[in-house]
């Protein structure tokens, strides 16, 4: 894009098949991908999300088949090292997080989670550890090995720490001084108590918490991000209790997640000047639709891989109730529009692929829950929490 080019180990957003004479012979052709590193994209915006996925999906296929050929092949693990020599490189940022620019995730479009977004981190988290899996053991990735040992340490206690909230950080919040310049300063982040939105204020339970959308320097999303803290739970990333905890609030706020067709992807929905500065205006993402708290069915399949996890796929088996009474009928639409998710999403396309494979895989898996397996990692153990927490005024990854 105008001269300049992405790192090496940046997947493509997506392919089109392309047919080109068959060079030699103009009478033949022959079909070609054509991959798309965000230069057609709108808002020319390279993803951050596809190389994590197609980490994460590697595993899988090797655990689901017992076919780990692919994953050995020279190629292909060239590719993952290269993905996470790309992600892992040092540069102005002081988070173990992953930086993120805005519409590099969430379909090119600005949401306002540009920075640290949860989604992110969970998926990054994943991919790490699917990573570690997966590397042959050779010369040339002990460095990158133990490179990816210390991120998943200081990636697990920051966003367990930082970003988890619940009413007893919430009045803890509330409470907050700021402007402390210190190492053992306790609003790290320098976080302004009247950013706590009154929405929040009456929606937390009194049990339940989840993640945080986003956290940068005072700045703090409060939002709530299914996919974010679903995959926190399938990847380790949030702790036991803390995982059971976001599955509590999912029963808890029914109405407002699941409602009349799962799954809302974040709640609430930017709404009036906060939806027009943040969003540019977006005519997409108006309020109760598309990425701005519609409702979008391949997320069942998240849920229900978080549910069997954590022993409670009831939970997983109601969305999926609800959403069989409509998907079917409904063409198997991309995603639903207002806050009860009643309307088909105004520009959601129909006989959607991912939307049907959400929902047969989250059936497919309460019928045979052993089948998860293929895609839950182990986290980093809690018992180095007390650790962490003693060592992070100092050099978290340098002590580890």
């Amino acid at each position: 894009m105008d001269c300049h080019s992405p790192g090496q180990g940046l997947m493509p957003a997506s392919f089109k098949v392309r047919t080109v004479p068959l060079e030699g012979d103009d009478t033949a052709t022959e079909e070609i991908l054509d991959p798309d590193f965000g230069e057609a994209a709108i808002g020319r915006v390279a993803p951050v999300d596809s190389g994590l996925w197609w980490i994460i999906l590697l595993r899988a296929y090797g655990k689901c088949s017992g076919d780990l050929s692919l994953q050995e092949r020279v190629d292909v693990q060239t590719g993952i090292k290269m993905i996470l020599r790309l992600c892992l490189a040092d540069g102005f940022d002081m988070f173990p997080t992953l930086l993120v620019t805005d519409g590099s995730c969430m379909i090119d479009r600005r949401m306002g989670i540009h920075g640290h977004p949860l989604e992110i981190q969970a998926l990054f988290y994943s991919a790490l550890l699917s990573a570690r899996e997966m590397l042959a053991p050779e010369d040339g990735s002990a460095d990158l090995v133990r490179a990816l040992n210390n991120r998943l340490v200081a990636l697990s206690f920051h966003i367990r720490e930082y970003y988890w909230i619940d009413m007893r950080k919430l009045n803890e919040i509330y409470r907050y001084k700021t402007e402390e310049y210190s190492y053992d300063a306790v609003n790290k982040f320098n976080i302004y108590p009247d950013q706590i939105p009154h929405w929040l204020v009456e929606w937390m339970p009194g049990t339940g918490g989840y993640l945080i959308g986003n956290l940068q320097p005072a700045h703090m999303d409060f939002r709530f991000f299914s996919l974010g803290n679903l995959w926190s739970v399938v990847s380790g990333l949030a702790t036991r209790d803390q995982s059971n905890a976001i599955l509590d609030l999912f029963e808890s706020k029914w109405k407002d997640l699941v409602s009349e067709m799962p799954l809302k992807i974040c709640y609430p929905a930017l709404e009036g000047q906060e939806w027009q500065i943040i969003t540019g205006c977006d005519p997409k993402n108006t309020p109760w639709s598309y990425h701005n708290g519609g409702s979008w069915p391949t997320l069942l399949w998240q849920l229900t891989v978080a549910c069997i996890k954590m022993n409670r796929p009831e939970i997983a088996a109601r969305a999926v109730h609800v959403a069989e009474k409509r998907l079917s009928e409904d063409k198997w639409p991309e995603y639903y529009d207002t806050k009860s998710a009643r309307f088909i999403g105004k520009q959601a396309r129909l006989f959607q692929t991912w939307s049907i494979a959400g929902f047969l895989v989250a059936k497919l898996l309460l019928a045979n829950l052993d089948a998860a397996q293929m895609l839950i990692t182990v986290g980093i153990p809690n018992l180095l929490m007390p650790f962490l927490a003693w060592s992070q005024g100092e050099n978290v990854v340098g002590r580890v």
